[in-house]
């Protein structure tokens, strides 16, 4: 099965080996019945010939209703302080002994600080995908690889190839563009085509081989809208989508293709220029041609739930493309935005799939018999001070677990080792020396530069 970047077809597009988301208060009604009671002491005093005594009672009774009055009218306004201030007390009291509502302000806190580098909003209230295009073209961009040649003349470069990219963010006089990192590997130059019909460089924030992203900065100036992303864990097999990107290179910019998700979840192994690795991918049937790498899979609410990246280009097969998960994205372009490259646990080993060493050698050399042979990864060498070297790991062993599970190819163990463990976890690994089983225990580090 050969799996091919959606850019090498026809365009040699990169040098690199990858192949084709108050309670209110109401008013007392007792201050208006106190009001009326008032005035009609007051009318029956004006109206009644009663003698002088009980003339005296009335007023005196009016004066004893207007202090009642006044009191009743203090409380009223006295009421909301006195009832802030205890309720204030409460709150803070019982707060700290509120681990729900504290957690839920911490996610809340966190899910924005996850979300400052992207828009989550639906782009678009349209009806139907030609209206969302309109909205959405704006933000798809060209981008082409430019390499230098082997002469010494600044003049002397060549195309290495066309991809496509997604502008997601603005920050005053910049603006950011998601694409592949195999779409802009190895390149001395990399320009823009943007959908006023203008070219301008761009600069590499930071790329990834093994998650083959990369971040790209321009000018903001001409860019008046960016991309929505949305949650790639919520998509089913079934849905509606659409790709946009440059097919075959500018000449069929912004090309429109309309399919389906053919699965979620999908895992392909990919050959990257630091090494295999297993990548977690969705499954589409919109087309995806040499040069829509880089582009956006959109969902019909006009929002990215991908970033088109690989297909399989073998004869007989059709319609089988395949996009990185917008969840996949946002943390990868989170660290390359921050940092300029991805910190992943180092381990300190450079490995060989056991498929790859001779039977005999394993035997005669490695002393591996039985069920041991062609079984786990070959240490082919270990780096000096490194957590590898620290835990006891030496050159020649076989690595055949890590934290339990079994490791078969490098794929396996750098699978684990990125998605499932991270820097400063203590790891525990099963290894074959001499044709004997040894547990070792290494505490991982950051990665080097």
């Amino acid at each position: 099965m050969d799996f091919k970047n959606n850019d090498e077809e026809g365009n040699n597009e990169n040098k690199q080996p990858l192949d084709e988301l108050n309670i209110s208060r109401a008013e007392s009604s007792e201050e208006p019945v106190a009001e009326q009671q008032v005035e009609n002491s007051e009318t029956i005093v004006s109206q009644s010939s009663v003698s002088q005594q009980e003339t005296a009672v009335a007023l005196e009774n009016s004066r004893e209703t207007r202090t009642v009055k006044e009191k009743r009218r203090i409380a009223s306004w006295m009421s909301p302080i006195l009832g802030g201030i205890i309720g204030g007390g409460l709150v803070l009291g019982v707060m700290p002994f509120l681990p729900n509502d504290h957690q839920e302000q911490a996610v809340s806190s966190e899910k924005t600080k996850q979300e400052e580098n992207f828009t989550t909003k639906p782009m678009t209230d349209a009806d139907n995908f030609a209206d969302m295009v309109k909205d959405l073209e704006s933000t798809i961009v060209g981008v082409s690889n430019i390499q230098s040649s082997f002469g010494f003349s600044e003049d002397e470069i060549e195309q290495g190839g066309t991809g496509s990219g997604v502008i997601f963010k603005k920050d005053g006089k910049k603006a950011y563009i998601i694409t592949n990192n195999h779409v802009v590997e190895d390149a001395s130059k990399v320009k823009i085509s943007l959908f006023n019909g203008k070219t301008v460089e761009a600069k590499i924030v930071g790329s990834d081989a093994l998650a083959d992203l990369a971040v790209l900065q321009i000018s903001s100036k001409g860019v008046d809208k960016i991309a929505s992303f949305g949650d790639s864990s919520k998509l089913r097999a079934g849905e509606k989508v659409i790709a946009i990107g440059n097919p075959l290179g500018l000449q069929f910019s912004r090309t429109v293709t309309q399919g389906i998700i053919s699965g979620v979840n999908r895992t392909i192994e990919v050959p990257t220029s630091e090494g295999q690795f297993e990548m977690n991918v969705l499954q589409t049937d919109a087309a995806i041609n040499p040069g829509n790498s880089g582009g956006p899979l959109i969902n019909s609410s006009g929002q990215v739930i991908g970033i088109n990246s690989l297909k399989i280009s073998e004869s007989g097969v059709e319609s089988l493309g395949f996009a990185i998960p917008s969840n996949d994205v946002r943390p990868i372009v989170d660290q390359l935005l921050n940092k300029g490259k991805v910190e992943r646990p180092y381990l300190g080993v450079q490995m060989v799939d056991m498929d790859q060493v001779p039977e005999q050698y394993q035997k005669n050399t490695l002393g591996l018999f039985g069920d041991q042979l062609n079984k786990g990864v070959y240490v082919d060498k270990v780096a000096s001070k490194s957590p590898a070297e620290k835990a006891g790991i030496k050159s020649s062993d076989v690595i055949v677990k890590m934290n339990g599970k079994a490791i078969k190819t490098t794929a396996d163990l750098r699978k684990i080792l990125y998605t499932e463990t991270k820097t400063g976890d203590n790891v525990t690994f099963e290894v074959l020396r001499n044709g004997k089983e040894k547990t070792l225990k290494a505490k991982l580090t950051k990665n080097k530069s």
